[in-house]
Order: structure tokens, then C-alpha cells, then sequence
């Protein structure tokens, strides 16, 4: 069972975060974007259960993905608690599909046919879930801590990077979420501290406190995002491990 939901939490995951483009997301309310999204996740979702014949499953996670959205769509909008409810939805759509459907892992090509000829691939589930746990953590984190500045007003510098906040954020969950595999999470205190430093000349040049708190409000989020999704990869990979 563990398998078919680390599978279907990758599916939904690389649909959702990697393979949906920002186009997609400002276009959604068109019902052949929402289409094509749908598509997408449910094509990402049969692949990483190695093409497995159960159709039921693929479908459950078809038709409650284009419900959740549209029901999103229409009643949702700005703000991380919009965004909590719709992904608190898929998860426990994916929990039910694992729970009603536990032997769609092993009879997929991954684990069957393709497993016998290739041995390493018995390893494959333990991938998954850190490759899940990678994309939850750097870019699912983005849109979460994203979601929840919407309410924190404020205009970057006009000397700013391009995307430099985004990249910055994308980075530092990612060191964050490989000090927690490799269990040393002592060191994010040296990640914290680094970056305090960095931005210190930054902020000391600014009369507005306002910058401040926008930078250490969006940190912490954005740390304590990476540190849950840290602890959570570390603890599917120790029950996939045999």
C-alpha cells in the first residue's frame, strides 16, 4: 500500500507543481486548460504506477482532481488557506485510492516484468518518494510560502534579480531538505544565521521596518516548510525500506 501511494503522491505532485506552467495556472478557469491540467496528472500518475491495469483507480484520481480544481476555481482564490484545503483534498483523495486500491503498485510494469528484468528498480519506490519529497519541498514550497505572503504587501527593490527571491527560496529548501536526509538538522541554525548576515547590510540601509518583517516572515515560513517536508520524505523512505 505504502508503494501505491508514494506513486500517486508523485503523480499528483509533478502535475500539480513541475509539469503545470504559471501560463496554465493564470489560464485555469478555461475549461481546456482545466482539461489539459487534468490530463496531465492523470498521465504523470499511470506512469508512475508503471502503466498498472487499474482503472478504477486512474479514474478516481481523474474526476476528483477536475472537481477539486473547478471547486477551487469557483469558491477559492488568493491566500494559503485556499491553497491548504485544495492540496489537504488531493491528499486525502490519494490516501483513499491507496487504501481502496493497495495492489496497484505491485501490478504495475515497474514492480512486475520490468522489476525481474531490471533489479535495481526494487529500489525505485525509495526514489520516488525522495524525488516526491524534493518537489514538495522546493517547488510545491514556493507556492505555499508564496500563497502565504499574499496578504504582506510589498514591491522588490527595482535593483532585484529577476526571480533572484524565488530562486533563493528554491535553494535554501533544498539545503534544508538534504541536511534533514542526512539527518545533521543542527546545520539549518548555520543556513539561518548565513543568510542573517547576508541580508543585515540590506536591511540596516532601510528606514522601513516593514522590509524586515516582509524578509524574516517569508524566511521562517519558508524554513519551516522545508523542515516538514524534510522530516515527512525521511519517514516515507524508512517505510518503503525493507
Amino acid at each position: 500500500m505504502i508503494e501505491t501511494a508514494v506513486a500517486l503522491i508523485l503523480g499528483h505532485v509533478l502535475g500539480d507543481f513541475v509539469l503545470q506552467t504559471d501560463a496554465m495556472v493564470a489560464r485555469k478557469r478555461e475549461a481546456r486548460v482545466l482539461l489539459l491540467h487534468v490530463a496531465i496528472v492523470t498521465a504523470a500518475t499511470w506512469v508512475a504506477l508503471g502503466l498498472s491495469p487499474a482503472p478504477w483507480l486512474v479514474a478516481l484520481i481523474a474526476v476528483s482532481h477536475l472537481a477539486i480544481d473547478a471547486a477551487k476555481q469557483r469558491w477559492g482564490g488568493p491566500g494559503f488557506r485556499p491553497f491548504a484545503l485544495d492540496q489537504a483534498a488531493h491528499v486525502a483523495v490519494i490516501a483513499l485510492g491507496a487504501a481502496l486500491f493497495p495492489g496497484a503498485w505491485a501490478a504495475g510494469l515497474w514492480a512486475g516484468s520490468a522489476a525481474a528484468a531490471f533489479p535495481p528498480l526494487a529500489g525505485l519506490p525509495e526514489a520516488m518518494a525522495l524525488a516526491a519529497g524534493t518537489i514538495v519541498a522546493v517547488w510545491a514550497g514556493g507556492h505555499a510560502v508564496r500563497e502565504m505572503m499574499t496578504g504582506v504587501r510589498f514591491a522588490a527593490p527595482p535593483d532585484s534579480l529577476p526571480l533572484g527571491g524565488r530562486l533563493i527560496g528554491r535553494l535554501e529548501r533544498l539545503v534544508i531538505l538534504m541536511l534533514v536526509l542526512a539527518e545533521e538538522p543542527g546545520a539549518i541554525g548555520f543556513l539561518i544565521a548565513a543568510k542573517s548576515i547576508l541580508r543585515f547590510n540590506e536591511l540596516a540601509r532601510e528606514d522601513d521596518r516593514h522590509v524586515s518583517e516582509y524578509v524574516i516572515i517569508g524566511t521562517l515560513a519558508s524554513f519551516a516548510w522545508a523542515i516538514a517536508a524534510g522530516y515527512a520524505t525521511r519517514a516515507a523512505v524508512s517505510a518503503l525500506a525493507p
